[in-house]
């Protein structure tokens, strides 16, 4: 009775979490990164390996995986339903690991809280590995508990599998892979001779009685190897990651404490600080001990501390960790620790599912999830966490006003990625038209078609000089060029050469987007 229960709550929860996630998954433009994303994955395979080599490593699971899904469609829809069905599958494996670490009360919570997160929602409606990153670190800690409770060969493998696809589905999933390491730090002191006289769990450490599974310090000596496969399996990336140190990320800001808060805020499901205080009472009620049975929940069972701690681990860490290194340079940034999400959840159901009372537990589950879908219909109004350029807009724009004839180039070779996408939406949808769909492109260019070295580079003087005596018309499109009204110096350098022949310019401005239009007069 109680599993189908369990089956049928879940199979609500995934209906409501797809309609949740499908619902107005296009109300929001297609931006950037999600351009950059589908663009890549259309390259031809020798222009693709090469790119994921010398400059997008990171992400190249989602890559890979985005690449046959757009064998089947293109569209934006299409596109960005991968990551939707992608977060969907990720609800049985919350339920999943919750049974592994605590009971299926436990998991069914956590899939509750998870089904209605904004956060979870936002990620699960962009053409971006982070829905990835949630799935596969939710099967790598619940592999990671399976296998010290039972270091069988299945879930040995299926934990290094999960770890080494979570790395390359992001690189800060290694900071995943340290929380796993410190959280059984404890359980690896070697036994006593005592412990060998005795042979009683009593003479055992503290640590180990402790822990969820019982001479944990036998089941560890299978860790190193394990780990040592994992170091292997994703040396590859750390070697692109030595190569290309900080610069693709150098533009991450050094963070506030108000960014921080606003990360919480939105981890827990984007309501503010009502809900996100909810969360901390429910994490503090899953480990705070309740020994003696008195108040307002029940007795906590030292048997599971262990899953507890691995749980707080999981969550604090990585946020620890780049917060630190921030010191040194920013690394911080939300979205990339999205994979603490699961951990979140799994401890405030806990908490949840210790309340004394079951009308206690349905009021503050209630409430959590109500906030929780407050937090959803705030995210289909506006975006939050982060600002969507004009990229779509601004190719609309230059797509309709040019003329034959006309040109264009691109500050950063990089953004010629949503003018492509754009391009060839505009191209599926007018496939009866004859005419050639926008300007010319003239740099970034080194062949016939986009290739891995229009991705770098910038353009030089002699090739802007070189621009006037070939085209009357020129359109520039500049993005991320410093700071408004502080242009940097390619921009100006840029300005000057064409300025020169061409008189008269007229400007555009999209969001994080300024399109010009250089002519003669």
């Amino acid at each position: 009775m109680r599993t189908r229960v369990s089956v049928f709550t879940l199979a609500l929860l995934a209906l409501a979490a797809a309609l949740l996630r499908f619902l107005f998954l296009v109300r929001k433009p297609f931006w950037f990164d999600e351009c950059f994303s589908a663009v890549v994955s259309r390259l031809s395979w020798y222009d693709f390996s090469r790119l994921m080599w010398w400059r997008e490593a990171n992400m190249s699971l989602y890559y890979l995986l985005l690449r046959e899904w757009l064998h089947f469609g293109s569209g934006p829809f299409f596109i960005r339903s991968f990551s939707v069905i992608v977060s969907l599958a990720t609800l049985p494996a919350i339920f999943w690991v919750g049974c592994k670490l605590f009971e299926r009360r436990v998991a069914l919570i956590a899939v509750a809280l998870l089904t209605f997160n904004a956060y979870h929602i936002r990620y699960a409606q962009e053409a971006r590995s982070y829905s990835l990153l949630v799935l596969l670190a939710t099967l790598s800690g619940g592999f990671f508990v399976a296998a010290l409770r039972n270091p069988s060969r299945r879930y040995r493998w299926g934990y290094v599998l999960a770890s080494v696809l979570a790395v390359y589905a992001h690189l800060y999933a290694l900071l995943l892979v340290a929380a796993q390491w410190v959280s059984v730090r404890g359980l690896q002191r070697k036994p006593t001779p005592h412990t060998h006289a005795a042979g009683s769990q009593t003479a055992m450490p503290l640590a180990v009685r402790r822990a969820p599974m019982r001479h944990a310090w036998i089941r560890h000596s299978w860790l190193r190897h394990t780990w040592i496969w994992i170091g292997l399996a994703v040396l590859p990336l750390l070697v692109f990651a030595a190569k290309t140190g900080t610069g693709p990320i150098r533009w991450i800001p050094r963070p506030s404490f108000r960014e921080m808060l606003d990360f919480a805020e939105h981890l827990a499901g984007n309501a503010g600080l009502p809900l996100l205080l909810l969360y901390v009472a429910a994490c503090l009620a899953a480990i705070v001990p309740q020994e003696k049975g008195t108040g307002l929940l029940r007795p906590g069972s030292t048997s599971d501390l262990w899953t507890r701690q691995f749980l707080l681990i999981w969550l604090l860490l990585p946020l620890g960790v780049t917060l630190l290194l921030s010191l040194a340079g920013p690394v911080f940034l939300g979205r990339y620790l999205i994979f603490c999400l699961p951990a979140l959840v799994i401890l405030a159901a806990a908490g949840l599912a210790r309340l004394r009372r079951n009308w206690m537990l349905g009021l503050s589950l209630g409430a959590m999830l109500l906030l929780s879908l407050q937090g959803t219909f705030s995210y289909y109004d506006h975006d939050f966490d982060l600002e969507r350029d004009g990229s779509g807009a601004a190719a609309d724009y230059i797509f309709t006003q040019a003329q034959p004839g006309d040109a264009i180039l691109f500050y950063i070779p990089e953004t010629r990625a949503p003018y492509e996408f754009f391009k060839n939406v505009r191209a599926a949808r007018d496939s009866r038209s004859s005419v050639p769909m926008g300007p010319e492109v003239i740099y970034p260019r080194h062949s016939e078609h986009l290739d891995y070295r229009d991705f770098t580079g910038k353009p030089t003087v002699d090739f802007l000089r070189s621009v006037p005596g070939e085209y009357a018309r020129v359109w520039l499109v500049l993005m991320r060029d410093g700071t408004p009204g502080h242009p940097d110096a390619t921009t100006l350098m840029i300005n000057q050469a064409l300025s020169e022949s061409y008189r008269r310019v007229e400007r555009v401005a999209f969001p994080q987007v300024e399109v010009r239009l250089y002519s003669r007069p």
